[in-house]
């Protein structure tokens, strides 16, 4: 379990504090779907959409990039 999950409504880190998924987490989910790479793309797809609406100030682009942007 990590400690590493999202504070909501403003989608920041409950572990360090940066904005979620922060760098930690991100490894951890590359780790945990290392051979599921697809999965985890469809997993951060549907985390996008929550923050959609919760920050429906931030620019779109922004936070493709947060939440899919690191993938690879």
């Amino acid at each position: 379990m990590t400690t590493h999950g999202p504070v909501l409504p403003v989608w920041t880190c409950a572990g360090c504090g940066a904005p979620w998924p922060c760098r930690t987490r991100r490894q951890e989910l590359q780790a945990e779907y290392d051979k599921a790479p697809v999965s985890l793309a469809l997993y951060m797809g549907s985390c996008l959409l929550a923050p959609s609406q919760d920050m429906g100030w931030a620019p779109a682009g922004l936070l493709h990039r947060r939440f899919l942007g690191w993938l690879s």
